[in-house]
């Protein structure tokens, strides 16, 4: 069915859209205001926020939470908007996003905006009622994500399948460089095999690793004067996002390296940079970091693991878990107690522990550490262990810095960054997703027609594209932030959130498309479903996650 653009745009294209969804944010923003105002009285014990008054009060902290997320998310997709149109890029696809996406979201603010399945923040749990006079807002609300709308946006899309992200990104000449030589890796690389090396439980063949040093990926990041490229943030957002389309092991490969080396930039001491980066950005050593234990999960200031003195070195004694690509690294980034009179996060140390790289047969060959496999759902690629630590040693020249009591700050230090990283893999994976669940409904006839006339098939693949652009701004606005020595740990976190949730709701829509066959091992959606389910989990849980937040917003 054919449609032409005002009634595409059901009216929104005589008016200016952007000059509406800047005025939509307006209303919104005071929303947020008076909600954090209104909260933080709630909370605040003695001129202080009470940790345990936000305990009580929890369900309507991470409400706050998801609302200033969607409000930061509106205005990062306005400022997208903003830019295309100065550059001349803003176009029927550009528009239909930006008006899908304000009108779904400014819905889901004044009835309810989904923390989860079967939890929903609404505004009267913040003691708020949707303001009256928010004129914009009720426009995009009433004619922005109309079923026409939908149809269009996925018309376009499937006249410009293949040809990268649905949408202009906004980003400059040389990062959609960078995307389009690892898309183009990506595609030739790691999308004919990642299925079988998932179906298999394979760790990801040396040979990638090889192929992604000499891309230079472990050193993205790593000044120039350490081996490494030098490039921004972003540019380790566009790439991981790509690798993750490709293989969401393949893309969190580079993160080992990321939280390593930014541990080391921030923590070390010279003579550690000079040693250790090198080798980093050149791949010659693979890092895994070595922080959770066993009944602690996000409580990191709990951890038991000790490290005692022994002569110039430390021995290490304790059990890790949830250990990813422990098996054939050379160096882990350790996290344990040296001062045992401590029991939160002061006195703990961060160790750069060098160790064997294991085979198949012997995983673990280094003298006082064991270990085992833990059997996963997804996000094979590198699989994930429990470590055992009984005399293990590390040179005394290993404490990061050269202070004992220092890890947990220098851990906090690399939290920006882990969280962008793992914001991008989840726009990646939520991109494989979309484009899995589209070239199905292209190809899959029923009563005579491709599932994509239908038009709930073709909603949710147009919802997928929306909320993938929302996230990919949300997460770009981050990186932009952390290049330009800006704190960014609230929009990092935002970004994380978010992002998490588009890639579980785009998989899990994708199989829905997929129908039964999406439930078959043998298609790639089952993956992706898989994969996508933990980035609700690492690096901070999402309930973790909107408590930071909103700890954030009321300090």
């Amino acid at each position: 069915m054919a449609h032409d653009g005002a009634e595409m745009q059901q009216g929104l294209v005589l008016a200016d859209l952007t000059e509406l969804t800047e005025a939509a944010l307006s209303p919104v923003e005071a929303l947020l205001a008076e909600a954090t105002t209104a909260l933080r009285n709630e909370v605040t014990v003695d001129g202080r926020v009470s940790g345990a008054a936000l305990e009580r009060q929890q369900f309507a902290a991470h409400a706050l939470s998801w609302l200033a997320t969607y409000v930061e998310a509106l205005r990062q997709l306005d400022a997208w908007a903003g830019r295309l149109r100065d550059a001349g890029k803003f176009g029927e696809m550009e528009a239909l996003i930006l008006q899908i996406g304000f009108g779904e979201y400014l819905g889901q603010i004044r009835g309810g905006i989904p923390m989860s399945q079967g939890e929903t923040a609404r505004l009267q749990d913040l003691g708020l009622a949707w303001p009256d006079g928010a004129a914009a807002a009720e426009t995009l609300m009433a004619r922005g994500n109309t079923a026409a709308a939908r149809q269009r946006l996925v018309e376009l899309m499937r006249d410009s399948h293949g040809a990268g992200t649905f949408g202009a990104t906004g980003l400059d000449d040389e990062l959609e460089m960078i995307r389009e030589q690892f898309r183009r890796y990506a595609d030739e690389r790691v999308v004919p095999h990642a299925h079988d090396w998932h179906l298999k439980d394979e760790l990801i063949p040396m040979e990638i690793i090889r192929e992604l040093a000499e891309l230079g990926v472990f050193g993205l990041t790593i000044p120039e004067e350490f081996g490494g490229l030098g490039l921004s943030k972003a540019s380790m957002v566009v790439v991981s996002e790509e690798l993750s389309r490709g293989y969401i092991g393949v893309g969190s490969l580079g993160t080992r390296s990321e939280i390593a080396a930014e541990l080391i930039l921030c923590g070390g001491t010279p003579e550690q940079k000079a040693n250790w980066l090198p080798k980093l950005a050149s791949g010659e050593i693979l890092p895994t970091a070595v922080f959770t234990e066993p009944n602690t999960g996000s409580d990191l200031g709990s951890l038991r693991t000790r490290a005692v003195k022994d002569g110039d070195d430390w021995v290490v004694t304790g059990n890790k878990t949830w250990i990813t690509h422990a098996a054939r690294t050379h160096v882990m980034t350790l996290l344990a107690r040296t001062d045992p009179e401590t029991t939160d996060y002061r006195g703990l140390s961060m160790f750069l522990a060098e160790k064997t790289p294991g085979t198949d047969e012997d995983p673990f060959p280094t003298p006082g550490m064991s270990g085992g496999e833990i059997e996963v759902l997804g996000y094979r690629g590198m699989k994930e262990y429990e470590l055992g630590f009984d005399g293990f040693r590390v040179k005394g020249e290993n404490l990061l810095g050269g202070v004992p009591g220092q890890g947990f700050k220098q851990l906090m230090q690399t939290f920006e960054s882990a969280r962008i990283q793992t914001a991008a893999r989840a726009i990646g994976v939520a991109q494989s997703a979309l484009e899995e669940g589209l070239r199905y409904a292209e190809d899959r006839k029923q009563f005579g027609k491709s599932l994509i006339a239908f038009p709930r098939v073709a909603g949710k693949l147009a919802m997928m594209a929306v909320e993938i652009m929302i996230a990919r701004q949300l997460t770009y606005h981050s990186a932009w932030q952390k290049d330009h020595d800006k704190r960014c740990d609230l929009e990092a976190g935002m970004a994380k959130l978010l992002g998490a949730r588009v890639a579980w709701a785009a998989a899990d829509n994708a199989l829905q498309i997929h129908g039964g066959n999406g439930f078959a091992l043998e298609y790639k959606i089952s993956r992706i479903l898989c994969d996508a389910r933990i980035l609700n989990i690492f690096e901070g849980a999402a309930e973790i996650q909107a408590q930071v937040i909103a700890r954030r917003l009321l300090d």
